[in-house]
């Protein structure tokens, strides 16, 4: 596998997966990482790690369709054919969509299908999972289709909701388990396609 990641922070999933790739725990090769968000500290650990990297924002691309086809055009130029998403805040285009239809991942944090669609992403998901009274949380790898958070799910890791559980506690714990599930996601993506 060839992989570029799209993140929008610090992109630790993609960060995980790049380390697991220089330590023969996946074989795959980290080729590029592009952001929306020109102040990404993903960009910074990507660049530093050798990947390509590009911000490529609507700052940049005010049109939608010239977005996505900058994203597609770097993400493809590079050389992958595997893209993750590693907290992208941000809906793909169709261009992008399918350039990379099969071999296209997210992580999202809850056990999809409870809390995922439109709006929930980041501390909306943690936030609606204690507000639920939900005693189990965690972390689902999808693949990614047009609906939001709707494509078909590789693999889940769970996580307890403990009594007490704050937003910042139950997002550190489901945080904490989000880099091995991709790991193990991708490999199994690796072994199920040519």
């Amino acid at each position: 596998m060839r992989l570029a990641f799209l993140a929008s922070h610090g992109g630790s999933a993609a960060r995980h997966i790049t380390q697991a790739c220089q330590t023969q725990q996946l074989d795959a090769v980290p080729l590029a990482l592009a952001s929306n968000n020109s102040k990404s500290l993903a960009l910074v650990w990507a660049q530093a790690a050798g990947l390509q990297t590009a911000h490529l924002s609507s700052a940049k691309y005010p049109n939608p369709a010239a977005l996505d086809t900058a994203i597609r055009d770097f993400l493809v130029g590079s050389g992958a054919d595997t893209l993750v998403l590693s907290g992208y805040m941000r809906e793909l285009g169709p261009r992008t969509l399918e350039a990379f239809a099969g071999r296209l991942v997210n992580i999202h944090p809850s056990l999809l299908p409870r809390h995922g669609g439109r709006g929930m992403y980041g501390d909306h998901v943690h936030e609606a999972v204690l507000a639920s009274g939900d005693t189990e949380s965690g972390a689902s790898v999808h693949l990614v289709t047009a609906g939001i958070d709707e494509g078909p799910v590789l693999a889940q890791a769970r996580v307890p909701v403990l009594p007490g559980d704050d937003l910042a506690s139950l997002k550190s714990r489901v945080q904490a388990v989000e880099g091995e599930l991709m790991l193990t996601a991708l490999q199994l993506l690796a072994h199920h396609q040519p």
